[in-house]
């Protein structure tokens, strides 16, 4: 089964953290939950709390499968950290599958790895996702290769299970 890198840091979308990673576990998936910080504690904007188990000082994009970016105010804080940037990057260079719902495609942005990608992502940053060269469609889920994005929590379900199939598809 796989092993899943979830970028994490406060202020993250407690539902769109939630499902895809419950669904990842239930599906025999491995979840490290990855931060700034070993040991410390991100909290969720409706109080959602999560142990980070993995520095990014430490994370390998080599030891993962895949990398998760939930959405919330939490890919907004980390595009400022070159060391996530560096992380997210290197996950396109391998070629492994990327899920970043709602505002988690600001992450990749930053990373430059969106030209030419077809991606969606939630309203007020599609104009930021043309900017960076993506083919922007406003549907549920779109899926290009391993890179599999979505808009908002109503698209959970859709963006869940396009995850898996990539997933199970490797």
């Amino acid at each position: 089964m796989a092993n899943i890198a979830v970028v994490l840091g406060n202020m993250y979308h407690d539902k769109e953290f939630e499902v895809p990673t419950e669904a990842f576990k239930k599906a025999g998936h491995k979840v490290t939950l990855v931060g700034a910080e070993a040991g410390s504690t991100v909290e969720g904007l409706y109080g959602g709390k999560q142990k980070i188990e993995l520095s990014v000082d430490d994370a390998k994009a080599e030891d993962f499968d895949a990398l998760f970016i939930p959405g919330g105010f939490s890919p907004d804080i980390l595009r400022a950290d070159q060391r996530f940037v560096a992380f997210a990057r290197k996950f396109a260079y391998l070629e492994k599958p990327i899920f970043a719902i709602c505002h988690g495609p600001q992450l990749l942005i930053n990373a430059e790895v969106l030209r030419g990608r077809r991606v969606t992502g939630y309203t007020s940053i599609q104009i930021d996702l043309r900017n960076a060269g993506a083919q922007v469609f406003d549907e549920e889920v779109v899926v290009d290769g391993g890179l599999v994005t979505s808009r908002t929590p109503d698209d959970l379900d859709a963006f869940t299970r396009a995850s898996l199939d990539v997933l199970a598809s490797r």
